[in-house]
């Protein structure tokens, strides 16, 4: 057995399945999040979003089309690095300073000491 033979025969479906678990995740995630904070964010709807991810889990678990499941890789990477952290700001969950829940805007609350 050759390098090629033994790329295509390990590497290549765990590639696959890597892609299909990243779709799934981020349509979870996109199910999970709110509508209107689509909206706030400035992004495409939730209804977009889980067309688009749902149509790429279809494609990486049944058809397995190399030109499909690139697509439906780029749209998953720009959920992730794009839609996904605009959500969690206009939610609340995207605290930037790394402080904890009890600071306050000058810096953390130490209870009037």
């Amino acid at each position: 057995m050759d390098l090629m033979e033994g790329f295509d025969l390990r590497v290549i479906p765990m590639l696959g399945i890597a892609m299909l678990v990243l779709a799934v995740v981020a349509f979870v995630m996109a199910l999970v999040a709110r509508e209107d904070a689509y909206r706030a964010a400035g992004k495409q709807s939730k209804t977009f979003w889980l067309v688009i991810l749902g149509i790429t889990v279809v494609v990486d678990f049944f058809l397995g089309m190399l030109f499909l499941q690139i697509a439906g890789l780029v749209a998953t990477i720009v959920f992730f690095v794009d839609v996904r952290p605009a959500l969690k700001q206009v939610s609340g969950g995207g605290r930037r300073s790394g402080g904890s829940s009890s600071d306050g805007p000058y810096g953390p609350y130490n209870g009037g000491r």
